[in-house]
């Protein structure tokens, strides 16, 4: 028997959700870097104060310091853009002003209608007019035909502190394919691990196991669109619940973390995700969750001291649903206090990152998205 979702919320509002939200009053203010993007889903950090920022539609540009937005540049590659694909997260090299190589990840076209998550890597022309050098060093298999849950955020790994030249690539289950998640056979709803090469690291956790493949890191994953490095090297990731269940989870190598058998929401027509359980044994329970849901996506966890003390260490996570900026507090690993941030702005927050200015930037999505600078009051 399905559950009443007022019921649902009801229950989720009166103690399932771990901690509840606060608003204190707004410690930043919001300093519009540039408008008029369209959808833009992911910015990154160029030398001279300048900007890289994706749009959705499939369109790639340099956003100079003073906000003018340069032409889109060329050299891309082909792009299903529709629905939530399109040309989605990107990222510079940790040696970028040497190599001037980036990482993008984006909606790859296959056969009719299908299509799947792909990572490029390319060189951004010193006239920052175009690509060269252009290749896809992965492709998720099998390409379906939606035009749902691509994930889609890329993490260069370090280990020690510096680059071990490997990236992570967060993976949608593209929706209509959610029990795929639990096999390793594909890479529907997975993180995988790739050198940027486009190779297999040896020391993958299930490389050389007999019917997985060999780029997975972890699996049982629903719409990876949040992903950010903490200090030791770990990866931090969250992700899209069905109705409720917005999880915040750190990916354990060869790890099961429970989608679609176990969730603290429910599908979207109220019927029991599973068996109706939040855990189970021998899947890795997330260390936070929303219910209701947020809709997260973008996150960074701040390193910088702009803002004091008090919020150094703390995830930051933008809501696209609920529109606001989520700062959390964490504690030995654990999420325990948020506040909400931005909520006046009205705007679907789709990327956050810490720029090496020590700032935060966020973009909003719409089809007149700001890049904005938060700056402290």
């Amino acid at each position: 028997m399905k559950a009443p979702v007022s019921l649902f919320f009801a229950l989720a509002l009166s103690g399932a959700a771990p901690l509840a939200a606060q608003a204190p009053p707004a410690a930043v203010q919001a300093q519009t870097v540039a408008r008029g993007l369209q959808h833009p889903w992911a910015v990154a950090f160029l030398p001279q104060g300048r900007f890289l920022v994706t749009e959705r539609p499939g369109r790639l540009r340099v956003v100079e310091a003073d906000g003018r937005l340069r032409p889109p540049l060329t050299g891309l590659p082909d792009i299903a853009a529709g629905g939530q694909g399109g040309l989605l997260d990107v990222i510079t090299d940790a040696d970028f002003e040497r190599n001037r190589t980036i990482y993008f990840c984006f909606a790859e076209p296959g056969p009719g209608l299908a299509n799947g998550t792909a990572l490029a890597r390319a060189r951004l022309a010193e006239d920052l007019r175009g690509l060269t050098e252009l290749r896809v060093i992965f492709s998720q298999q099998p390409k379906v035909a939606s035009q749902l849950h691509f994930g889609c955020r890329i993490v260069e790994r370090r280990v020690g502190g510096q680059p071990d030249g490997t990236l992570w690539l967060t993976l949608g289950e593209r929706f209509s394919r959610r029990d795929d998640a639990q096999r390793l056979d594909n890479h529907l709803g997975k993180i995988v691990r790739v050198g940027k090469d486009g190779s297999v690291p040896a020391d993958n956790p299930l490389a050389g196991r007999a019917g997985a493949l060999p780029e997975i890191w972890s699996f049982g994953h629903r719409n990876v669109q949040g992903a950010t490095l903490g200090p030791d090297g770990t990866l931090w990731t969250h992700e899209h619940g069905p109705m409720g269940g917005d999880e915040i989870n750190r990916p354990l190598p060869g790890g099961n973390h429970g989608w679609p058998l176990v969730s603290f929401g429910l599908h979207y027509d109220g019927s029991p995700v599973g068996s109706g359980a939040s855990s189970r044994p021998g899947l890795v329970a997330p260390l936070h969750h929303w219910t209701p849901s947020i809709a997260p996506s973008g996150m960074a966890l701040l390193s910088s001291d702009r803002y004091g003390p008090a919020w150094r260490g703390n995830l930051f996570v933008g809501a696209l649903k609920l529109q606001y900026l989520a700062r959390l507090e964490l504690q030995d690993d654990r999420v325990v206090a948020e506040h909400r941030l931005l909520e006046d702005l009205g705007q679907r927050i789709r990327d956050v990152r810490q720029g090496p200015d020590g700032w935060l930037y966020v973009l909003t999505d719409s089809p007149s998205g700001q890049l904005i600078r938060l700056l402290q009051k």
